[in-house]
C-alpha cells in the first residue's frame, strides 16, 4: 500500500464507511457524505489550511478527483461543528484498531488551547463560560482559552482526550476524563505523567482502577525512589511533548479559529483525528515512523 495523501483518504474512507458511519437515514442522502466530510476534514489540516474559505477554495480546484461535491465554505463550518461525536467516534475506533508497540503504557498530560488574545475577545467570546486564563508553565506565559487532556500511546494514538477550562486541577480533570473511559484503560497498565499530575486521592482512584501511576519526584518531599526500570520510563515521558510539537507545529493547533464551543471541540479532534488516521495508516502499510506525517502533508 502507498503512502501518499490520495491513498490514505481512501483506505479512511472504506474504514469510515465499515467501522464508524452507521446506517443511512430514511430520505434524500447528503450530497456530501460523514465518510467524506471526516476526509475533506482530515486533509484540510494535512495540507495546513487553517482557514476554510481558503481551503474549499483549494479543494474544488485539485480534490474533485476525491471529493466530486464540495461544499461551499458556510455549508462545510456547519457540517464539521456538528461532527464533533462522529469524529470522537472515528479517533476511538482507530484507537482500538491499531496495535500498539507497548500495550501496557499510556502517556499523559495536557497543553494550552489559545482562544484569543484580546481582552474585548476574552469578554465578548461565546466561548467564556468554558474557556478562562491559565499559565504555562513550560512556555512561562499567560494564555486566555482551554487546555486539552491527551491520553496516547507511546506511538501517539490518541485513546481519549477532553478539552477543559484552565483554571480546573489537572488531576480532577483527568479522573473525570478516566472515570468516564474507564473501559479504554485496562488494569495493569501504566501512565506515565509529569508532577503536576501528584496526589494521594488522585493516585487512590488509580489504583481503583488497577492502574501504576509513575511519575518524576516532587522536589522537596519524600516520595520514593525511582527504581532503575521506572527511571527508564520516566525518559519517555517526554515523548508526550513531541505528540504536542506535532499538533502544534504540522497540524496548526493553535491556529484552530473557534469562537464557539461546537467548533472549537470539532477542530481540535479534527487534528487529533488526522494525526490518528497518520498512525493508523503508518502502523498498517510498516512505516518505520508511526507518526510521521511527510508522505501526506503536499
Amino acid at each position: 500500500m502507498k503512502t501518499d495523501l490520495d491513498t490514505l483518504l481512501t483506505a479512511l474512507y472504506v474504514f469510515l464507511d465499515d467501522h464508524v458511519i452507521g446506517r443511512r437515514r430514511i430520505g434524500r442522502p447528503p450530497l456530501l457524505s460523514d465518510a467524506e466530510l471526516l476526509c475533506l476534514a482530515i486533509a484540510q489540516v494535512l495540507l495546513d489550511f487553517p482557514r476554510e474559505r481558503h481551503w474549499i477554495r483549494y479543494a474544488r480546484k485539485h480534490l474533485r478527483h476525491l471529493f466530486p461535491y464540495i461544499p461551499d465554505q458556510s455549508g462545510y463550518g456547519k457540517r464539521l461543528r456538528a461532527a464533533g461525536p462522529l469524529i470522537a467516534a472515528a479517533i476511538r475506533h482507530l484507537a482500538e484498531n491499531t496495535p500498539t508497540g507497548v500495550p501496557i503504557l499510556r502517556l499523559v498530560d495536557s497543553t494550552p488551547v489559545p482562544c484569543g488574545a484580546s481582552r474585548e475577545t476574552a469578554k465578548r467570546s461565546d466561548l467564556a463560560g468554558d474557556a478562562g486564563y491559565g499559565y504555562c508553565a513550560s512556555h512561562s506565559r499567560y494564555f486566555w482559552g482551554m487546555r486539552l487532556y491527551l491520553v496516547t500511546t507511546v506511538e501517539g494514538m490518541p485513546v481519549t482526550w477532553c478539552l477543559a477550562n484552565p483554571k480546573l486541577d489537572e488531576r480532577d480533570v483527568l479522573a473525570a476524563l478516566l472515570e468516564v473511559d474507564h473501559h479504554l484503560v485496562q488494569s495493569g497498565q501504566v501512565i506515565l505523567a509529569d508532577r503536576g499530575f501528584a496526589g494521594h486521592t488522585f493516585e487512590a482512584f488509580l489504583d481503583d482502577l488497577g492502574v501504576h501511576l509513575l511519575r518524576p519526584a516532587r522536589k522537596g518531599t519524600r516520595d520514593s525512589t525511582p527504581s532503575p526500570t521506572e527511571r527508564r520510563l520516566l525518559r519517555m515521558r517526554q515523548w508526550i511533548e513531541a505528540i504536542f510539537d506535532t499538533l502544534k507545529g504540522q497540524l496548526s493547533l493553535e491556529q484552530h479559529g473557534a469562537r464557539r464551543r461546537a467548533g472549537i471541540y470539532a477542530r481540535v479532534g479534527q487534528r487529533l483525528l488526522a494525526m490518528a488516521t497518520c498512525i493508523w495508516h503508518n502502523t498498517n502499510t510498516g512505516a518505520p515512523r508511526k507518526r510521521s506525517l511527510i508522505a501526506y502533508d503536499h
